[in-house]
């Protein structure tokens, strides 16, 4: 496979079409937003977005693994003062074409500056859409597990006889808990809205995301030794954390500019991990 641990120049919808079926472990990517990055990709008007988009996720669909997943990071835009449906119409759309739309996850920009409009205030999260070919997908929950928190150290204490039983939810809404499955741990499972600061610096492109948002769902969703595409990889973020990770990357992009930089950023970490590869190899040694 001469397309691993590479970073190719061209339109992912035609670059993909020389890629074999079912080569891939996890599409993350988070092209260009309805109406946005105009100087960089163009800008896809909200009413064409879905058309635009349509090819491409045939692709995804073809290269795509069937224990695999497709996360895609995409938002609305606010079109004459309201909110445009193209992000619904496009997950309709892709399930007419042959994907289940599976999770959504909700990215909380825990550092978004506050701030408002005449008819709304500022949004401080987005859309993390989960795609599958099939139902039966390869999924590692522990490898995101989260610490139990502090709440545990007194509501455990001490358990009532219903907090040993699942017992029924007081508002009967049909959702009962056992709190004592609790007791003794020290991970827990988070839930799918996730707290993550932007990207502060922008690395020379006009909207980077943070290297953690990709590193949690690589986790998520990958082994050592998978494949991870971004189709869309501007600055090579998706690529820097699969290979941090062990994981083999394959980025994507229309812009020569930003290929350059996603290359060199790759170039620059390579001998960082061989080193800290060697230096765990000396500690192995030692004990």
């Amino acid at each position: 496979m001469d397309f691993v641990d590479r970073i190719i120049l061209g339109d992912c919808e035609q670059v993909l079409k020389e890629f074999p079926d079912n080569c891939i472990d996890l599409i993350f990517t988070s092209p260009p937003y309805a109406d946005q990055r105009a100087n960089t990709y163009g800008g896809v008007k909200p009413e064409h977005y879905v058309s635009w988009f349509l090819p491409k996720a045939e692709q995804f669909l073809r290269v795509l693994k069937p224990t695999g997943t497709f996360v895609l990071n995409i938002k609305e835009r606010v079109v004459d003062g309201e909110r445009h449906t193209y992000v619904m119409e496009l997950i309709l759309a892709m399930r007419k074409q042959g994907w289940l739309w599976t999770e959504e996850f909700i990215w909380h920009k825990k550092n978004s500056y506050p701030g408002k409009w005449p008819n709304r205030f500022r949004d401080a999260w987005e859309r993390l859409l989960q795609f599958n070919k099939h139902r039966k997908f390869h999924m590692y929950q522990e490898a995101v597990m989260v610490p139990v928190g502090d709440w545990a150290k007194t509501r455990l204490e001490t358990l009532s006889e219903t907090d040993r039983i699942r017992d029924e939810s007081k508002v009967r809404s049909g959702f009962g808990k056992n709190v004592s499955n609790w007791l003794g741990r020290d991970m827990v499972y988070p839930t799918n809205v996730i707290h993550m600061a932007t990207e502060c610096s922008n690395r020379n492109h006009s909207a980077a995301f943070p290297l953690d948002l990709p590193t949690w769902f690589i986790k998520l969703f990958t082994q050592s030794g998978d494949i991870v595409l971004d189709p869309f990889v501007g600055s090579g973020t998706t690529a820097e954390a699969a290979k941090m990770l062990g994981r083999r990357y394959v980025g994507i992009d229309i812009t020569e500019e930003y290929v350059t930089i996603a290359r060199e950023r790759l170039a620059v970490i390579q001998p960082r991990l061989l080193l800290e590869a060697k230096e765990a190899y000396k500690t192995g040694g030692q004990k």
